[in-house]
């Protein structure tokens, strides 16, 4: 087999299939930061966001046929270990036509967006190079990208020659630049997606889904670095990284405005649940500060999460969720924050939080309690039958399989029912087999 690589080669990609069709194929594995069609060849290219995300979805499909529009399609690791820009058949070209003539208008796509990025943001980042007249921004199969017209084409071509290939952080939001075939943008309100520099009265859109006002209030501090530069931008949090995360959208039932950090949960076995285990189930949808059970009310729990983003995730995908036989009630709670005391654990420095690390890839698999958990850090020598034998307990394992990424064993465990995987979660989340300590989170695959 080809060497690991993030870039996976697919073939007999029929004319019938799109961009999308790919792209629903191989995102349950993890994000897609470049899409090549080679429709000449029948077939396409496509980068994930790490190489561990393309062996999860080679894996899965190395005893499982890939299916698109019922056609057969067949995948690989390519040969390629990154896409570079020429490479790229980047949307609002002709055809995908290299030799596009330099124009005013850019045509701008954004890999690896882990922060937020608005108009303002843009402008600042474009306007150094000459006057910018219009900016569009929008999210399409490759990615969030954005037009930027400039009064002359001697200063858009000044920008993609400065610009090219440079990141607006350091490590992250890289642009990737191309003239556009337009000559003349339409812009119809002025807002954080859009704007048009030589008209300010233009109205701000008040339907549609909201913009990214929310998402870190970090307008007046945006520049862009050079390659390798440090750079802290301490107001832009876990926030953007879950805006980044979703796509610059945010799941349905989540508003994105929400400051409250305090969630109270309820109608739980207070015989059979913790401080711990409440960790164990909220820390899926953000790193927690600290619990407190009330005495007084046994059934009854306040959790501090570490901002109102990561609190509305939990609220929004926890609400309803069953376990050992109640239905959890969980809202946000009149209280801002628990206060230190005897009778409230602390988790705000435990190395057990989830999101420390790479916090818009964990993010990116927040969802409701499913019936697949994915289990990571277990022992290199672990058996499936060991699996089974350490979860059993908490339901009927409809599935097992055991594989490895990046050489370090992981596993998918398929229960009957979502209640029995979420027992199963909260139960062995941290656990330690043979002197791992295993992390156990939901899957967003229906099945092995």
């Amino acid at each position: 087999m080809t060497e690991p690589s993030k870039v996976i080669h697919v073939r007999n990609v029929g004319h019938e299939i799109s961009e999308n069709d790919l792209l629903q194929l191989v995102q349950p594995y993890g994000a897609v930061t470049k899409l090549v069609m080679l429709r000449a060849k029948n077939q396409a290219l496509l980068q994930m966001h790490d190489v561990e995300s393309a062996i999860s979805a080679l894996q899965y499909f190395t005893n499982q046929q890939p299916q698109v529009r019922g056609r057969n399609v067949y995948i690989q690791f390519s040969s390629h270990q990154e896409l570079t820009t020429i490479d790229q058949n980047a949307p609002g070209r002709n055809g995908g036509d290299e030799d596009t003539q330099p124009n005013r208008v850019l045509l701008v796509t954004i890999h690896h967006l882990l922060y937020p990025i608005t108009v303002e943001v843009l402008h600042q980042v474009f306007s150094p190079h000459g006057f910018v007249e219009k900016i569009v921004t929008f999210q399409k199969s490759a990615g969030f990208q954005a037009l930027v017209q400039y009064q002359t084409r001697q200063s858009a071509v000044a920008a993609r020659t400065a610009l090219q290939g440079r990141n607006i952080y350091d490590g992250c939001c890289q642009l990737d630049i191309q003239y556009s075939n337009l000559t003349e943008l339409q812009v119809n309100y002025n807002n954080e997606r859009s704007r048009d520099f030589t008209n300010p009265s233009l109205p701000s859109e008040q339907k549609g889904r909201p913009s990214q006002s929310g998402y870190g209030d970090a307008g007046n501090s945006y520049a862009l670095q050079p390659p390798g530069a440090r750079v802290g931008y301490p107001q832009m949090g876990n926030a953007a990284a879950i805006a980044a995360a979703f796509g610059g959208g945010l799941p349905p039932g989540v508003s994105g405005t929400n400051e409250r950090c305090t969630v109270l949960v309820s109608n739980f076995d207070p015989d059979r649940i913790d401080e711990d285990k409440l960790f164990n189930l909220f820390s899926i949808y953000g790193n927690i500060v600290r619990i407190k059970i009330l005495r007084n009310k046994p059934d009854h729990a306040l959790v501090q999460m570490a901002d109102g983003f990561q609190a509305e995730l939990a609220v929004n995908f926890l609400k309803g969720a069953m376990l050992f036989g109640k239905r959890l009630e969980v809202n946000f709670s009149k209280h801002p924050n628990i206060t230190a005391g005897a009778d409230t654990h602390e988790y705000i420095n435990s190395n057990l939080n989830r999101f420390n690390r790479n916090a818009s890839k964990n993010f990116r698999y927040c969802c409701a309690p499913t019936k697949m958990i994915h289990l990571s850090s277990l022992p290199q020598d672990i058996t499936e039958d060991e699996i089974i034998t350490h979860l059993e307990e908490h339901g009927v394992i409809v599935n097992t399989k055991l594989f490895e990424v990046n050489s370090k064993k992981q596993a998918l465990v398929l229960f009957e029912t979502e209640e029995q995987a979420t027992e199963a979660l909260v139960c062995k989340h941290a656990s330690t087999f043979d002197r791992s300590i295993v992390r156990i989170s939901f899957s967003q695959l229906q099945h092995i």
